[in-house]
C-alpha cells in the first residue's frame, strides 16, 4: 500500500509540475513571439507534428500498444522482451521517415494547415522554416511515447510524469534567449532573421529530444536494452489493427475538426493582425487547464471502477459511480466557468500582456476565453459520457458522437465565419464549440442513458441546478469587481486586472464555497471539511 502511495504521490506531483512550467513556458511563449503573424506562424508549425502524432500513434497508445505489450509480457517466453523491441524498431524506423518526408513537405502542410498566407510571404516562408526545425520532433517524440508506454507496463510512472517538466524547462530557458537575442524584432515577421529562427525552432526540437532522453534512460535503468528487430510479421501488427480502428478513426475526426479550425483561424489573423492562430491557441489551453487538473483525475480514478462493475453486471454501481462523478467535476467547473466568463480579460491581462504581446491583444485572449466559458462543463460531462461507452468496450459509439459533434462544429464555424466580421472570428469559432459540445453531450447522454437503463437524469440534474444557484453570488461579485475597476480606476491595466482577479476571483471564490456549504451541497461540503481537516492540523 505504502508504494502504490508514493507512486501515486509521485504521479500526482510529476502532473501538477509538468501543467504549472507548461503554464509558464506559454506565458513565455508570448511574451518573446506575440500574438501577431509571428505567434501564428510559429503555432502553425507547432501543431503540425502534433497532428500528424495523433493520427499515427498517440491515438492508439493507451487503448491498444499498452494492452499488447502487457499481454506479449504475460505469454511471451522471454517475457515480451523481443516484442518491445520490435515495437520500438518499428517506431524509429516508421516516425524517421515520416519525419523526413515531413520537413521536405512543409510547405505542403503550412498550406494544408492554413487559409490566406500566400506562399512566397515572409509570413509563409517563416512558418515554412519553422516547420522544418521543429518537424523532426516528430521521430524523437514517438520514440518518447513507446518509451513510456514500456515504462508504464512495468510500474514505472515517474518517468513518463517528469519527462514533459524537463521538455518545458528547455523550452523556457530557449525563449528566453530568443527574447533576448531578437529583442523586439523577435515579434515581427519581416524583421526576424534565419538565426533567430533556428534558435526558435531547433529549440523547440531540442526540448522534445530531452523528454525521449529521459525516458530512453529510465528504460536503460530497469535493463531494458534496445536491439533492432526488423522482424515486423511478429509486431502483431494485423492484431493493433484491429483493436484500434475505432480509436484511429476518432482521431483522425478530431483532426479533421482541429484542420479546419486552424485554417478558419489563419484566415481571421490575416485579415485583421493579432486574431488568429494564436490567440484561439492561449485561450483554449487555459480553457483546458481546469479540466486537465480536476477532469482528468476524476476520470482516471472513474473509469476502471466503472470497467469493473460493468464486468460483473452492477449497473446501479455504473449509474453512482457516473453521477459522483459528474457532480464531483460540476462542483469546481460550475463556478469557474462563470468566472472565465466574467473574468477573462482580467486573467489573460496579467499572463500574457509582457514583451512582444500588447494589451490589446492580451485582452482579446481573454475575450476569446469568456466564450469558452460557456464550453467548460458541456465539455467535461462529454468526456465523462464517454468513459461510460469505454467501460462496456465499446469504442464505435464514441466515434459516431464523436463525427456528430464535429460535423456539427464544422458547420457552426463556417456559418460564424461566414457572418462575422473578421474581429470576432476567433470567437465565434469558440462558440461553436460551445453549442457543439452541449449538444454532444445531450446526444450521448440519451445513448448512455439508454445503455445503463437510466443515469439518473433528474438527480443529476437538480445537483447541478442547486451548484448554479449557489455560484450565482460569485458572478455577480466577479461582474462588481469588473465594473468597479472600469469606473474608478480606468480599465484593465496589469495592475488594475490583478486588483480585479483578487476581489472578483479571490473573494468570489471563498463566496461560493461558503454559500454552497449553507446550501448542504455534498461535494463542496467534502471539499470544506477536507480543507479544514488540512488546516487544522
Amino acid at each position: 500500500m505504502s508504494r502504490m502511495m508514493r507512486a501515486s504521490a509521485i504521479m500526482a506531483a510529476g502532473t501538477m509540475v509538468s501543467r504549472a512550467t507548461g503554464f509558464v513556458r506559454t506565458m513565455v511563449l508570448a511574451y518573446a513571439i506575440g500574438t501577431m503573424a509571428m505567434g501564428d506562424a510559429y503555432n502553425a508549425a507547432y501543431a503540425i507534428p502534433y497532428s500528424i502524432l495523433d493520427l499515427l500513434l498517440l491515438g492508439v497508445l493507451s487503448s491498444v500498444v499498452v494492452p499488447m505489450i502487457v499481454r506479449a509480457q504475460q505469454n511471451d517466453p522471454d517475457g515480451g522482451r523481443a516484442y518491445e523491441q520490435r515495437l520500438m524498431t518499428l517506431a524509429t524506423a516508421v516516425l524517421v521517415a515520416v519525419a523526413a518526408l515531413a520537413v521536405l513537405a512543409a510547405p505542403l502542410l503550412i498550406d494544408l494547415y492554413t487559409t490566406d498566407w500566400a506562399p512566397g510571404s515572409r509570413k509563409f516562408e517563416v512558418a515554412v522554416m519553422l516547420a522544418r526545425f521543429i518537424l523532426p520532433q516528430l521521430a524523437f517524440f514517438g520514440i518518447g511515447a513507446v518509451a513510456g508506454a514500456i515504462l508504464n507496463t512495468r510500474d514505472r510512472f515517474a518517468a513518463p510524469m517528469w519527462a514533459p517538466v524537463v521538455n518545458n524547462l528547455v523550452v523556457i530557458v530557449v525563449m528566453l534567449l530568443y527574447a533576448v537575442v531578437a529583442g523586439e524584432a523577435g515579434g515581427d515577421v519581416s524583421r526576424v532573421t534565419n538565426g533567430d529562427l533556428a534558435l526558435l525552432g531547433l529549440g523547440t526540437t531540442a526540448g522534445i529530444v530531452a523528454q525521449a532522453a529521459v525516458l530512453i534512460v529510465a528504460l536503460r535503468r530497469i535493463g531494458f536494452s534496445f536491439v533492432p528487430r526488423f522482424d515486423a510479421r511478429n509486431a502483431r501488427l494485423g492484431e493493433m489493427g484491429r483493436a484500434g480502428i475505432w480509436t484511429i478513426g476518432y482521431v483522425v475526426i478530431t483532426q479533421l475538426g482541429f484542420m479546419l479550425t486552424t485554417n478558419l483561424s489563419s484566415a481571421a489573423g490575416a485579415a485583421v493582425a493579432g486574431h488568429g492562430i494564436t490567440p484561439y491557441t492561449l485561450a483554449f489551453q487555459l480553457f483546458q487547464l481546469p479540466y486537465g487538473v480536476i477532469g482528468v483525475s476524476v476520470i482516471t480514478a472513474m473509469l476502471p471502477r466503472m470497467s469493473r462493475a460493468v464486468g460483473e453486471g452492477r449497473l446501479d454501481d455504473v449509474r453512482t459511480e457516473f453521477g459522483s462523478s459528474v457532480r464531483l467535476i460540476s462542483s469546481v467547473m460550475v463556478p469557474v466557468s462563470l468566472m472565465l466568463m466574467v473574468l477573462g480579460p482580467a486573467i489573460t491581462v496579467p499572463l500574457y500582456h509582457h514583451g512582444v504581446t500588447t494589451l490589446d491583444s492580451a485582452r482579446y485572449i481573454g475575450n476569446v476565453l469568456q466564450v469558452y466559458g460557456l464550453a467548460l462543463v458541456p465539455f467535461s460531462i462529454f468526456q465523462l459520457l464517454l468513459r461510460v461507452f469505454y467501460s462496456f468496450g465499446d469504442t464505435r459509439t464514441p466515434v459516431y458522437v464523436g463525427a456528430g459533434t464535429t460535423a456539427v462544429n464544422a458547420l457552426l464555424m463556417y456559418a460564424f465565419y461566414a457572418l462575422l466580421p473578421y474581429e470576432y472570428t476567433v470567437m465565434g469559432l469558440a462558440f461553436a464549440y460551445a453549442i457543439s459540445y452541449a449538444l454532444g453531450a445531450a446526444v450521448a447522454w440519451v445513448v448512455a442513458s439508454r445503455r445503463v437503463h437510466g443515469l439518473g437524469g433528474w438527480t443529476i440534474g437538480m445537483s447541478m441546478t442547486r451548484m448554479y444557484l449557489a455560484a450565482l453570488p460569485t458572478a455577480v461579485v466577479a461582474l462588481a469587481a469588473v465594473w468597479a475597476v472600469q469606473e474608478l480606476l480606468g480599465g484593465l491595466t496589469f495592475v488594475n486586472s490583478l486588483i480585479t482577479l483578487a476581489v472578483g476571483g479571490g473573494l468570489g471564490g471563498l463566496l461560493y464555497l461558503g454559500v454552497a456549504h449553507r446550501m448542504r451541497i455534498p461535494e463542496v461540503n467534502s471539499i470544506v471539511g477536507m480543507v479544514a481537516r488540512r488546516v487544522g492540523r
